[in-house]
């Protein structure tokens, strides 16, 4: 059973699934303060349905990618390369996940369900298969890896409209993706090669690639700040994403220097941080 479990986990990228869920959680709250209430057991749907929906896609991506994880390192140990799960199995599962995943959604309204829908299909179905034939993989990856925000906010709605507020969340998270993605790329570079991906936005570690991550870094920080600029968040926010903003971009400042792995460890290792950073000043202003 252990066994199943740590399998499942990798399948489904079990850390990415409760990023996601948390990100489309908060924006949820950022929604139903908007209403002046918290419907707690919508919240509860989103969850579960969120995290179905995120995990069905990262299964179809693993099934899709299975001969080109045995020739990476970071990959290999995934279940269907490693032969501890086989392709069917993990499709069965990927299917049932995003059928029941999407039925929830669906619950809670109409267009949170299409956009789940639309977000297993774009990841799955055009980021996947564009990772080795051009960098603006990554732009396309970032659509549905800003969905989550959006999402989340329609949850909080039995009829959403369109208004500023998802679509500065979608924004921030949107924009965030290309110095994260492009700093792991970076590290990552050797081994993407080995399966051929091209991520980078020359495909190579070179000086262009550090400063189109840097002007990317920089468009961050008054992104960040929009929550504040339209009153979707408060102070706390604003401190939190100034201060991170920054801390974020001399990362960058560091890699355009040096132009060497270290660098763009260490970058990358804000990058995990500064997300949830941004979430959690979110959550401090829904809470005041």
């Amino acid at each position: 059973m252990y066994n199943f479990l740590s399998d499942f986990a990798k399948l489904v990228k079990l850390r990415l699934s409760f990023l996601v869920v948390f990100s489309a959680s908060i924006s949820f709250l950022i929604g139903s303060k908007e209403q002046g209430f918290v419907n707690w057991t919508n919240w509860f749907l989103l969850t579960i349905g969120g995290f179905l929906v995120t995990a069905a896609a990262n299964g179809f991506n693993e099934i899709i990618e299975k001969d080109l994880d045995k020739l990476m390192k970071r990959t290999a140990d995934r279940p269907i390369p490693a032969e501890r799960m086989t392709t069917g199995q993990a499709l069965v599962l990927s299917i049932f996940m995003s059928i029941i995943g999407t039925l929830i959604l669906v619950r809670l309204n109409f267009l949170t369900g299409v956009l789940s829908v639309f977000s297993i299909f774009f990841y799955a179905f055009i980021y996947t298969p564009m990772k080795r034939k051009s960098p603006i993989a990554v732009f396309l990856g970032a659509i549905p890896g800003a969905l989550p925000p959006l999402i989340g906010y329609f949850a909080a709605f039995e009829n959403p409209a369109i208004s500023w507020a998802p679509i500065i969340l979608f924004l921030v998270q949107f924009v965030w993706q290309f110095p994260h993605f492009w700093s792991i790329a970076w590290v990552l570079d050797e081994d993407y090669k080995k399966a051929g991906f091209r991520l980078l936005p020359t495909t190579k570690p070179d000086k262009t690639s550090a400063l189109i991550i840097l002007l990317t870094t920089i468009v961050l920080i008054p992104v960040s700040l929009m929550p504040t600029l339209y009153h979707i968040g408060g102070n706390s926010i604003a401190f939190i994403s100034l201060v991170a903003g920054l801390y974020f971009l001399y990362t960058a400042i560091q890699l355009y220097r040096q132009l060497d792995i270290a660098s763009a460890r260490r970058m990358m290792y804000v990058s995990f941080v500064y997300l949830p950073l941004v979430q959690v000043g979110l959550l401090l202003d829904f809470i005041s």
